[in-house]
C-alpha cells in the first residue's frame, strides 16, 4: 500500500498572509489540527493548533482587551509557521512513510509531487485506514489470539484447523510475544468460535478470545 492510497487529498490550506486568529477559526470549523501554508502554489510551511496556542498571549498578561485585539490582528501565519517540513512523494510505501514520521517525530506527513502539495497523511489515517482493518477494530465477529503460533509451521496448522471449521477469516497478523515465537491473532467473521477454540486447544495450542471493541 502506498501513501497516496490513504492520504487526504482535499487538503485545506492557508496563505502566509492569513491572520493567526483566522487560521484558528478555520481549524475549529473543520475540526482539524494542522494547516499547510501555500504561497502561489508552493508549499512553504505548516501551522498546527499547538503552535497557535503557544503564540496566543498568556491569560496572565497585563495587556488590555484592546491591546490584545490589536496584537492578534497583526500576527500572520507566516510569522509563526513551521518552515522545516517533512514531505514524502505519493508513491512512497506506507511502511516507509511511518518510519519517516517516527524518525522525525511528527504526527503528519505532507505529500508533495512536482513541488505541489497533493495530500496529507496523519496519525489518524494510519490508524483508521491501516491498523483498524488489519486488526479488525470495530468489525463484527470474534477475535482470537493463539499464543506462540506465529511461526510458519504453527500458523499452517492453525489455518488448516480454521479451514476445516468452515469459519471465515477477516484478517490476521502476528504480534510479538514475551515468550519466544510471536502470537497469531485472527479476526473471524463469525460470532461463535467456541468450536474452533476447543479444537485448537485439543491440538495443544493456548488460545484466548481477544476483546476488540470498546
Amino acid at each position: 500500500m502506498l501513501i497516496k492510497d490513504i492520504m487526504t487529498t482535499n487538503v485545506i490550506t492557508v496563505s502566509p498572509d492569513t491572520l493567526m486568529v483566522e487560521a484558528g477559526r478555520i481549524m475549529e470549523f473543520h475540526n482539524i489540527q494542522r494547516l499547510p501554508v501555500v504561497d502561489k502554489g508552493k508549499l512553504v510551511g505548516i501551522i498546527t493548533r499547538n503552535r497557535l496556542l503557544r503564540n496566543y498571549p498568556s491569560q496572565a498578561t497585563s495587556l488590555s482587551h484592546w491591546e490584545l485585539n490589536y496584537l492578534l490582528a497583526k500576527i500572520k501565519v507566516k510569522d509563526i509557521m513551521k518552515k522545516e517540513l517533512v514531505t514524502v512523494p505519493p508513491d512512497v510505501t506506507v511502511e516507509q512513510a511511518i518510519a519517516i514520521a517516527q524518525k522525525n517525530k511528527v504526527g503528519s506527513l505532507l505529500v508533495v509531487e512536482d513541488g505541489k502539495l497533493v495530500g496529507i497523511a496523519t496519525t489518524n489515517d494510519f490508524f483508521y485506514r491501516i491498523l483498524n482493518p488489519l486488526m479488525g477494530i470495530g468489525e463484527e465477529g470474534e477475535r482470537i489470539i493463539v499464543y506462540r503460533a506465529g511461526e510458519p509451521e504453527a500458523t499452517g496448522k492453525v489455518m488448516e484447523c480454521v479451514r476445516r471449521s468452515g469459519l471465515k477469516v477477516r484478517s490476521f497478523c502476528t504480534m510479538p510475544s514475551l515468550e519466544g515465537a510471536p502470537d497469531l491473532v485472527l479476526q473471524l467473521v463469525e460470532k461463535d468460535v467456541t468450536g474452533l477454540i476447543k479444537e485448537l486447544r485439543e491440538m495443544g495450542f493456548s488460545v484466548d478470545l481477544r476483546p476488540h471493541k470498546a
